[in-house]
């Protein structure tokens, strides 16, 4: 349902102000009646609201469908109604049978070759990430100092807009961008227009590789819930060598937390879409603080679970 009426711009047609189920079928190109029914259940759950007139306007919760709006939703929206999404939905008895991304079962690849394979959609996901970071940038920034640390790598980094609202609030500090170049290739606009282009060096790369050492702090923001354990090791260890020498950087993990059992956290239903698409996870306080022993760090702060949050990870000398 929100994927339709992202997908017909409805939000957008009512920045302006309430309209008709009629007059938003005129503007959309959509059959009156089957859009009204779809908004009358859209109303019911705080999606827009039907006026006493009949005509619909927007609700907060609308307003970040909007594609016009700081923190739009509206590309991660439209990612999570995509066909590779709900048919891999649909494998999910493949994934809980065998522990393999059901994803890999209906396209015959994974998820990131068939991103670079399907540009169309390669965009889009990029696009959705960028929305979320927009929506989890300020959260984090308010829980965590990262002023500490004059230089910064932000590693799998995208386009650079989480890097780039660090810089913003922190203008003593600098960075550097380390992505995949179909992505980095697209930073240069973005980082230009935050007005911090000439505090970061952008740097094409794969944390599967050897990274650039000389930082204070290596952020890794929403990156290894999309592995297993045993690839999000082998990252950990390219930040690790990373680090040599360095007993006082740090690794800034920013992920959302899975909270306790038998109580609702989005983590929880994260995690499933982490499965589904790439057989990786949301971890729990406990499951960090046993891969980051295992690959030479150390869980340092204390954070929140049921939410994002930074998890400050210092590197453990090799003699402990």
């Amino acid at each position: 349902m929100l994927h339709v009426l992202a997908e017909l711009a409805v939000a957008d047609e009512l920045a302006d102000g309430p309209l008709t189920v009629a007059e938003l079928a005129v503007r959309t190109d959509a059959h009156a009646d089957s859009l009204g029914r779809v908004l009358r259940v859209a109303a019911a759950f705080g999606v827009f609201e039907e006026r006493e007139d009949g005509r619909y306007t927007l609700t907060d919760l609308s307003e970040v469908l909007r594609s016009d709006v700081p923190g739009s939703q509206r590309d991660m929206v439209l990612y999570n109604g995509t066909e590779m999404l709900w048919r891999s939905y649909g494998s999910l008895l493949h994934t809980v049978r065998t522990g393999r991304p059901a994803f890999e079962a209906v396209y015959q690849q994974d998820f990131f070759t068939h991103l670079e394979e399907n540009p169309q959609a390669g965009a889009l996901f990029d696009r959705a990430m960028t929305g979320m970071s927009r929506a989890t940038a300020r959260m984090l920034l308010d829980s965590y100092d990262f002023g500490r640390f004059l230089r910064l790598a932000d590693v799998g980094g995208g386009r650079g807009l989480f890097l780039a609202e660090v810089l913003t609030r922190h203008p003593g500090s600098r960075g550097t961008l380390i992505d995949r170049p179909v992505v980095t290739g697209e930073a240069a606009g973005l980082l230009r227009e935050a007005g911090v282009a000439d505090r970061v060096e952008v740097v094409p790369g794969d944390f599967f590789e050897e990274l650039p050492k000389g930082h204070d702090a290596y952020v890794l923001k929403a990156v290894l819930h999309d592995w297993d354990d045993r690839r999000a090791a082998a990252i950990l260890g390219r930040v690790r060598d990373a680090l040599a020498g360095r007993p006082d950087g740090r690794l800034l993990i920013c992920e959302f937390l899975v909270g306790p059992a038998n109580q609702w956290d989005r983590g929880k239903l994260l995690d499933l879409d982490m499965l589904v698409r790439f057989g990786g996870r949301e971890r729990d306080a406990d499951q960090w603080r046993a891969l980051l022993a295992a690959t030479g760090f150390e869980l340092v702060n204390d954070p929140v679970p049921g939410r994002w949050a930074v998890l400050e990870c210092r590197p453990v000398p090799a003699d402990g």
